[in-house]
Order: structure tokens, then sequence, then C-alpha cells
């Protein structure tokens, strides 16, 4: 063969090839719902979002008069749970007539801005979580600052936290380096002490434990039973030129050990436990990283994560943060002109609360890779929907086994997917985007026949699928 022949013959070879490899079939994953392996409920209230005290002293922000931030808690559901605390809540001070600021190191709130939290709890349905200043305040600011508390939020107050963080006084300078457990356990014992003098019946939560998770383990011995809630926080790592997407989407080596410890403590002393401060990475997050369609893909996986872990609920970070700029990960954006808006993240949340309700489901799946998650919920008797993500490049088929506990023979599907994994903008959830004023609905839908109890749903990459029967 001369060189001009065989050069022709490598062309139709790679040629061959390359439409051979674009016509491949996709790589097939079976998939098993064990509706006799429940693994829990999940609580109404398990949806939350966090915020820094410092968002509650910025005017007009969390009032029952900013309709459009009322419109877009309450579509990600009717029942939720408002965490205020962060770093900034130990750096506060509770001042009824002066004027309020917002300040990573100095913020003050007052009764008019608290009179307007109250209102947005009012109109958003949502509980409360409210951080005591454990850092800079004493008892008597503590007593002051939870009758106003519970003056607003009624009966949605769900607990006081005392103190943000307090593994990590030592770091803050809020205590001497060799402050532990022990020194905390005191100071939150003798702050429990006042309040209740003041206020017996009031509801605690703790010790909300930065990193150090054998703190929820000792606080659900000593105290757990005092208590309404364990609360931890979490974040995949701070905020660093290695976060990347890739790091993001990927397993956490250190997330499920923290998990299994968090569910073993709250079995020990029957109180269940809340993730009340989390989101993708610290400082703000990484812009195009946490900002992106990736940060929508592992709000919903992570969230799934906790509720198969038989964790209460969760509490994803937004705003501005304790270094006093609106954070890259925030699910609601605010371009501090008074403009509300949802974002990536936002997607996420508001897929898991489409099918995140009632029990949760084994799944059995054959795909070993990290890339492809399947989860399962049913709420009533029969009715079941199934959340099928993609966090890969490949467009994999997942044939769904629904055993002898389900009889549909059609499904509904709701794809979340945007133009590309790094994607900012054009995310949408069963093809619409979220309305300027707050609203969601679905523009599209397909449907799934089910045939001898077996579906098959083609995934993307990098989208999610809903899927309901």
């Amino acid at each position: 063969m001369n060189r001009r022949d065989f050069l022709a013959n490598s062309i139709c070879a790679s040629g061959a090839l390359a439409v051979r490899s674009a016509f491949s079939a996709p790589t097939q994953y079976s998939v098993t719902v064990r509706a006799d392996q429940p693994l829990g409920m999940i609580a109404p209230d398990f949806m939350g979002l966090g915020y820094e005290i410092s968002s509650v002293s910025r005017p007009g922000l969390l009032s029952r008069a900013n309709q459009v931030y009322v419109q877009l808690v309450r579509t990600l559901g009717a029942r939720g749970v408002i965490r205020i605390g962060g770093n900034t809540a130990d750096y506060a001070q509770y001042s009824p007539n002066a004027a309020a600021v917002s300040s990573a190191r100095g913020t003050v709130v007052n009764d008019a801005v608290l009179k307007d939290l109250g209102g947005f709890l009012e109109a958003t349905g949502w509980k409360l979580i409210w951080a005591l200043d454990l850092g800079r305040g004493t008892e008597a600011d503590a007593v002051a600052e939870a009758r106003i508390i519970s003056s607003i939020a009624g009966e949605r107050l769900l607990a006081f936290e005392i103190g943000n963080e307090p593994d990590l006084f030592a770091r803050a300078k809020h205590r001497k380096p060799e402050f532990g457990y022990e020194d905390w356990l005191a100071d939150y014992r003798r702050y429990k002490a006042a309040l209740r003098k003041e206020f017996p019946s009031i509801p605690f939560a703790g010790p909300d434990a930065a990193v150090a998770t054998d703190w929820v383990t000792r606080f659900a011995a000593d105290e757990g039973k005092d208590s309404v809630l364990l609360t931890h926080h979490y974040y995949r790592e701070g905020q660093n030129p290695s976060s990347s997407i890739e790091k993001l989407l990927g397993v956490d080596p250190k997330l499920q050990p923290q998990l299994t410890a968090l569910k073993a403590a709250s079995q020990a002393c029957g109180v269940p436990y809340r993730i009340c401060e989390v989101n993708s990475f610290s400082g703000g997050g990484r812009p195009g990283v946490s900002d992106t369609l990736a940060g929508a893909l592992w709000a919903l996986d992570y969230m799934f994560t906790l509720a198969a872990n038989s964790c209460a609920g969760v509490n994803m970070e937004t705003g501005v943060n304790h270094l006093d700029f609106i954070s890259s990960y925030s699910p609601i954006g605010d371009d501090e002109h008074g403009h509300y808006s949802a974002q990536p993240e936002y997607y996420g949340m508001l897929a898991f609360s489409l099918a995140g309700k009632g029990q949760v489901l084994t799944v059995e799946s054959e795909a070993n890779s990290p890339e492809i998650k399947t989860y399962a919920t049913r709420t009533g008797h029969a009715s079941v929907a199934l959340t099928l993500l993609n966090k890969g490049a490949a467009t994999p088929v997942l044939t769904v086994n629904l055993g002898d506990h389900f009889n549909a023979r059609e499904a509904s599907v709701i794809r979340l997917s945007g133009p590309a994994i790094d994607a900012k903008t054009g995310i949408t959830l069963g093809g619409a985007e979220v309305t300027p004023d707050g609203k969601w609905k679905a523009a599209r839908s397909e449907s799934a026949h089910v045939r001898n109890r077996q579906l098959s749903i083609a995934l993307p990459p990098f989208s999610a699928a809903i899927v309901q029967m």
C-alpha cells in the first residue's frame, strides 16, 4: 500500500470510529426502589435559610413589606426555618432605640428592625432560630435580647442558640487559646440558668459547632434532653484557588463520617439534629463555582444526603456574610439596591422542595460512579418521587425498578438544567425560570411510561430529573 492509500484508509477508519462513537449506546444502569426499607421521614420544616445577624439590620430586607423576598421564601415552601446567627452574632448588640447598624464587627439591632423581622416570619410562615451573643455579651444582654425576640417571633420561635461556632472561639479571640468544650459548657449553663429564670420554658439548641463534631456528641449527652435541637455547621472547605467545580461535585470524605456521628448523637438523646449553617465554600463561596449550575446540583444532592441520614433540616446561608459582602453562593441574589432574584443554588433547593417530602426510601443502584446519584421518597401509600442526578459529562440511561409496592402506569418528569456546568444564568426547572416577582411554575414536563413496574430515564450531562408517579 502506497502512502496515499494508507492515509485515505486511515481517514476512512477514523471517520467510521467517530460515527460509531457518536451513535454508540449510552451507559445503562439499573436502579431499584426498596419500599420495604424506609430510611426515615423528611420533616415538614426541613427547608431553611441562614443569615448573618447583620442582615437583620439592613433596612427593609427581612420585612413583610419586601414582597419579592417574601415570595421567594414562600416559593421554597409554606413551612421552613430562618436561622439568624453567623460570626457577626458574637459581635452584635441589641439596643432598643439606637440606630440600626449592619457591620461585620459592630452590628446593632433595634426594636424597629426586629419588629420587621416578626412581620417577615408571619408573612412567610417560617420559624426562627436565633443565636445569642456569647462572644462579647453578658447574661443580662442575652435576657434582654431573648425578651424582644420571643415577643416578635411568638409561636414561630423554634430555639435560641448560645454563641455561634464556640469551638472556634479561641481562634476568633473571643476566649483564651486553651478554651475548650468544658469551658464553653460552663458558659452555656450559666447563660441558660439566667434565661430560664426569666423564661422558664425557653427552648435551646446547640452546640452550633463549626467543625468539632465531638462537641455535638458530648452536648447530646450533657444537655441533649433539655434541648430541642442539636446543631452543627458544614462547608466543603474554605474558599481558595483549589475550590473547584470538580471538588464541589466530588465526594467529600469528611461528610459521611460527620453525618453518621450526628445521627448517633441524635438517637442517643432522642433529639433531632439540624445543619443550621451550610453552603459550598466558606468565606462567601468561590466565584465561578458556587454561583453556577454546579452549585444547584450540589445543593440538591446535599439536601437529599442529609434527608437520607435522618437530618431534621438544613439552613443554606444567603445574603451578606461576615466579611460584609453578598456571598456568591447565595440562593437569593441581592444587588443591594432593592432587587432580589433566584440564583443558581435556589433552583437546587426548589427542586428538592418538589420531591423532598414524606418518607425517604432505600435506593439500590448499579451506578458506582459518584457522578450518578439517586433518591426516592414516598408520600401517602403509593405516591413516589424519584430524584436522579447526573454530575458528569456522559448521558446514562437509568432503568428504575419499582417493585411490587407500586402500580403506576405513567410518570411525569421535570428537569433541572442549564447551558453548561459553569453557567450562572439560563438555569431552569421544568423549562422555567423563577419570575422577577419570586414565583415559579413548570413550563414543561415529560411523560414516561411504566411497563412491568419499570421505566427508563435518560440523564443529559450535568442535570437532574424529578420523576413523580
